[in-house]
């Protein structure tokens, strides 16, 4: 480890939401201090900011706790890896990112190869929805959490683990962008409804929901003929949901937006279907009226809702709301003959529409923290940490 000179760090992102987070860190690391020395484990947006990945995390991302035992034995192989790399790398800190499971066992091994190096946990467990007792798993695991929700503090602390809340980073990600510009691109009326189909990031997601969301598109466009369908993929699940709707005619003349129009196409639409997850929260800041839907598979879904979950909703908004300002359609309510009817409800009802937009935009300000970058903040604590623990004892 190094204890002087420039501040070396090694961030490791698992999945792609998480691979976003670390992209972000890693510009405003470099805007902080320009000479620091960044390495890692990521994915293509890590890559675009020249860190190419040390490990390869590409069969990692999964859902649900049984699925992850399928893979468990690659994932303590990719944990050792990373510890290994971390270690080579002589890092100062490793920031963890998201992703629970690997991370857990990442640190694991980071304490075993690289006792010196802190580690710093970004994103923490939804304790205050499920799980609590992995407030205290954290703290015997990390040195310090980064939380993205105010009330953070109020769980791990009293756990053991110091923790910052350094506000969401979806919400700061997510800016409004040009919808009528996006329409007139792909060639959308002004008036045509535009419904906005999300399949999710992970193969495990896309594989569950494909069928059920491919299935509500059709029976949508039976009943609104004039609605026009548009997909954003994430890098993780592309080719394959292009394979899927190639021969599809239930998703026939789709709009397939590219990933760097992402925030455009959540403008253009006047309502979305998405796997439930951050997501969601991106939807909302916009203003996007929203279904939320997920499946696990059943061993999973039964641990969750009879034995961890606490908390009555799913999706954040929610949580922080207590309401449902997006209906959620969790397992056996995710199917065509729930969702179809629920998204002609909203399309025959501008007003309703308008009415969610605002009260969804207005819970996300709330959410926000105190109004700084989520990632400058985390970045200014990951640096703090580090110069304080560089100083020699008094």
């Amino acid at each position: 480890m190094s204890r002087t000179g420039a501040p070396r760090i090694f961030v490791v992102a698992a999945e792609p939401s998480g691979d976003l987070l670390a992209a972000d860190l890693v510009r405003h690391l470099r805007q902080l201090r320009p000479d620091v020395a960044v390495a890692g484990v990521g994915g293509k947006a890590l890559a675009r900011e020249g860190i190419n990945s040390q490990v390869d995390t590409a069969d990692l991302s999964v859902l649900g706790m049984f699925d992850g035992f399928k893979i468990l034995k690659l994932v303590h192989e990719r944990a050792e890896e990373t510890a290994l790399a971390a270690k080579e790398f002589e890092a100062d800190a490793a920031i963890l990112i998201d992703s629970w499971g690997f991370m857990l066992r990442a640190a694991w091994k980071l304490t075993e190869h690289a006792p010196d190096t802190l580690r710093i946990k970004y994103v923490g467990p939804q304790v205050f929805a499920t799980r609590p007792g992995r407030a205290k798993v954290l703290a015997r695991t990390v040195d310090h959490l980064l939380g993205i929700h105010p009330v953070d503090p109020d769980y791990f602390e009293p756990a053991g683990l110091p923790t910052t809340f350094v506000g969401n980073p979806a919400l700061e990600r997510m800016k409004p962008g040009d919808g009528a510009a996006f329409r007139k691109k792909y060639g959308l009326a002004e008036d045509e409804p535009v419904l906005l189909v999300l399949f999710g990031s992970r193969r495990s997601e896309l594989e569950r929901l494909y069928e059920p969301f491919a299935e509500t598109v059709a029976r949508v466009r039976k009943d609104r003929p004039r609605v026009r369908v548009l997909t954003v993929l994430s890098d993780s699940i592309a080719q394959g949901v292009r394979d899927r709707m190639a021969d599809d005619e239930r998703m026939q003349d789709s709009v397939i937006a590219a990933e760097e129009d992402r925030e455009d196409a959540f403008s253009a639409a006047d309502l979305a279907l998405a796997c439930s997850g951050t997501v969601t929260l991106e939807l909302a800041s916009l203003g996007v009226p929203t279904l939320a839907a997920y499946r696990l598979g059943w061993a999973s879904w039964a641990l969750a809702r009879f034995v961890l979950m606490r908390s009555k909703y799913t999706s954040l908004v929610n949580i922080a709301a207590d309401e449902m300002l997006i209906p959620e359609f969790v397992q056996t309510r995710c199917r065509p003959a729930e969702l179809a009817p629920a998204l002609i409800e909203l399309l025959e009802s501008p007003e309703r529409r308008a009415e969610l937009s605002r009260r969804l935009v207005a819970q996300t300000q709330l959410m926000r923290g105190d109004g700084g970058s989520p990632g400058e903040t985390a970045a200014r604590t990951i640096l703090d940490l580090i110069e304080t623990r560089k100083k020699p004892a008094a």
